[in-house]
């Protein structure tokens, strides 16, 4: 019987199945029967029949789940029950709707939209930033021209003018043919203005209803107009009138087709696709509009061929600066996290202020004469704790840290010696220190010292150039770089190139630290961050595929990188405590690093011009190695020392500026500074290109010269010195 229990001629037979039962009950009450006490054993099953009322059992459950249900219910129609399923339905809605009406912000859907704001936070509740949104006066659709128009109805919401907020087939169409989002113009508009930014089907559920409010109470113009005066076009500007003046100097009413789809284009990932920072992603996107464009038949084929990508005409407008370099750093990774345009967002990032204002004093009193400088701390889970991107952000907020791509020099031999560790060489191995005479790449090493042979431990410390090319062509340059990328380094490393063992690729200092943190934890890559790292169980560390060095390899390049420091070029930043690192020097002095590791921490420092042009007297061995030294030796001590009850600053309250000199430091000209602080004077000077620095307390005097800066400075005076008169 496979009809449906509640189909009528299905339930007529069953009946008459019944009827029958009942007739030969009745049968059965006259039939003769034989005492239980009068049957011997063997007669039992001979004689036992039905009783009224018992049904085989073939027959009581051949109709499965149906025969437990009551009669009296499986007498009723199907029209009934279907009724009663839509009645349970309307009351689930009726109870869902009014929950989503109690936690949706449905009032304050129709007031004026306040303008975003996001706050950042020092680890310890410092207020570092405060970062406003760039907007401008809301626009009327009636003054925009049809081609402004067009652009976002084609890419964003083809039916906007005919659903209610809610639109099915445009989610089909979205799914089907990739073009256009599920999400119509008035749910997008509800979604970055009035929600959270929590990715649930609650989120969703309000959303839409948001949207068929919002429907109900405003016009469609009202709806496109709030939606192109208020979403984020990137570059921190919010509304179609901020970002056309942004990117075409234009008012939008002036807007040409072509500038009007590619802003309708950067809707969909706005930081991610402005023209500003990847223009080829923005020119993809822009590609996408037009044939959105045909699709929707605002204009032909032939139209949007001829229509090319538009060029940009970005004019500074004074903006005020956030006032640090790693607030311009973290700031875009806020909007990320936040996922919602318009909110007041207050967000706690891993900058540690103690560690940020070691920073600033110990770059404020190196003698760096007119060369810029560059210093990030971080732990080895890559969370960035310290950040100085030049020497005074208010003079210019170009972030040498992040932003800049230098040569990392003899730092880049870090991958040089690991790759050769991992592939069999230990420390202990020796090889040629000769000069080269054959081939057309002929390194040198910068101290002209040569040897027959050096082991690796001393060809690392010493940093030896032509050391370090011939182990990079015996381990081959595919092993290096195949070590450099599962390090984190993602700039480009050309194949083949022997100069590239000596850090001739570029990348920026950020990136070069972040390598040397995989090795200072044993666990790379290393991603750096500026918000807490959310703690991870060990299933999600199991699959995060992460790598890591064996321990011989890992203790051997340790005991390269401490060689460095405790007997070679990076004496000047030796500790007291375990310390390992390297110098790097590129050629003719244009570039001088120290990046290196003790305890939790790890640092780079970099120094050069931004012009390219050489240093004078200045090397990675030098004062990138002494300011490595001053910040751990600050840095340790602040670790080291008890924490005290410590105040809990207004996240409201003003912002900490945490790039701006102290009045203590006092320009003298010329790139000198006396510095007073803590009782001691110190006159931070150079003289004839040496770094010297002369300080004063209680009466004695300290001195303080750059030795390795004084050397070169020598040879370099030995070198112009005519040779004598034969």
């Amino acid at each position: 019987m496979n009809e449906m229990w509640w189909n009528p001629f299905a339930r007529r037979k069953r009946q008459d199945a019944a009827d029958n039962w009942s007739r030969r009950d009745a049968a059965l009450e006259n039939a003769p029967w034989t005492p239980l006490h009068d049957l011997d054993d063997g007669d039992w099953e001979r004689t036992t029949r039905p009783y009224p009322g018992h049904y085989p059992a073939a027959s009581r459950y051949s109709n499965g789940w149906r025969s437990f249900i009551p009669q009296r219910l499986r007498d009723r129609s199907w029209l009934w029950w279907i009724s009663r399923y839509i009645a349970a339905v309307i009351m689930l809605l009726i109870v869902l709707v009014g929950y989503l009406a109690i936690t949706a912000p449905l009032s304050k859907s129709l007031e004026p939209i306040a303008p975003p704001q996001i706050t950042l936070l020092a680890a310890d509740g410092t207020p570092i930033a405060r970062n406003g949104a760039v907007v401008d006066d809301p626009v009327l659709v009636a003054d925009l021209p049809e081609h402004v128009i067009q652009p976002f109805l084609a890419v964003e919401d083809r039916r906007f003018y005919d659903h209610w907020g809610v639109d099915p087939r445009g989610v089909a169409r979205a799914a089907f043919t990739g073009v256009g989002g599920g999400s119509t113009i008035t749910q997008q508009l509800a979604k970055f203005t009035f929600l959270t930014p929590e990715q649930t089907l609650t989120r969703k559920a309000r959303e839409a209803l948001i949207a068929l409010w919002l429907e109900a109470w405003l016009t469609k113009d009202e709806i496109l107009e709030r939606y192109l005066s208020n979403a984020y076009f990137g570059d921190n500007r919010y509304g179609i009138r901020a970002a056309s003046l942004h990117y075409f100097y234009r008012q939008p009413e002036n807007l040409k087709p072509e500038q009007a789809a590619m802003l309708a284009g950067l809707l969909q990932a706005p930081s991610r696709l402005a023209p500003t920072r990847n223009p080829d992603l923005a020119a993809a996107r822009y590609g996408l509009v037009k044939g959105a464009l045909v699709a929707a038949g605002f204009i032909t084929q032939a139209r949007a061929d001829a229509m090319g990508v538009p060029a940009l005409d970005v004019r500074s407008r004074n903006d005020l600066p956030t006032g640090t370099y790693f607030a311009d750093w973290a700031l875009p990774e806020a909007r990320k996290m936040s996922d919602i345009s318009y909110s007041r967002e207050t967000l706690t990032t891993t900058l540690d202020s103690g560690l940020q204002d070691i920073a600033r004093r110990v770059i404020e009193r190196a003698p760096l004469g007119d060369a810029q400088v560059a210093l990030v701390a971080m732990r080895t889970n890559g969370e960035v704790v310290a950040m100085i991107g030049g020497r005074d952000y208010s003079q210019s907020p170009f972030n040498r840290a992040t932003q800049a791509r230098r040569q990392p020099g003899s730092t880049f031999k870090l991958f040089v010696y690991l790759a050769a560790l991992r592939n069999g060489w230990s420390a202990d191995d020796m090889i040629a220190n000769t000069e080269f005479s054959q081939g057309s790449y002929r390194p040198g090493n910068s101290n002209g010292r040569y040897s027959a042979q050096i082991s690796l431990r001393d060809a690392f410390a010493q940093s030896s150039n032509v050391a370090a090319v011939r182990l990079f062509n015996e381990v081959g340059s595919e092993a290096v770089i195949e070590t450099a990328r599962e390090l984190g380094v993602t700039s480009a490393l050309p194949a083949g190139d022997p100069s590239l063992a000596l850090g001739t690729s570029t990348m920026n200092l950020l990136e070069l630290t972040a390598a040397y943190a995989g090795v200072a934890g044993n666990s790379f890559p290393v991603e750096p961050r500026a918000f807490p790292q959310e703690e991870t169980g060990w299933f999600d560390w199991l699959m995060s595929g992460r790598g890591n060095l064996n321990s011989r390899d890992h203790d051997d390049m340790e005991d390269l990188l401490r060689s460095a420091i405790n007997h070679g070029t990076g004496k000047a930043a030796m500790l007291s405590v375990p310390n390992f690192g390297k110098t790097g020097t590129t050629q003719n002095n244009r570039d001088a690093l120290f990046v290196g590791y003790a305890g939790d921490l790890v640092v780079g420092v970099w120094i050069g011009n931004d012009d390219n042009s050489p240093l004078s007297g200045i090397s990675g061995g030098g004062l990138p190695a002494r300011i490595w030294r001053d910040f751990m030796r600050g840095a340790l001590g602040a670790s080291a020392a008890q924490p005290g009850p410590m105040p809990s600053p207004d996240p409201s309250g003003p912002v900490e500026p945490m790039d701006v000199p102290d009045l203590e430091d006092i320009p003298l000209g010329d790139g000198h500074h006396l510095i007073i602080r803590d009782g001691e004077a110190i006159l931070v000077t150079d003289i004839d290109g040496v770094p010297v620095e002369v300080g004063m307390r209680d009466g004695d005097f300290s001195l303080e010269v750059d030795e390795e800066a004084a050397q070169s400075r020598l040879e370099e005076e030995l070198r112009r010195e005519p040779e004598p008169a034969p």
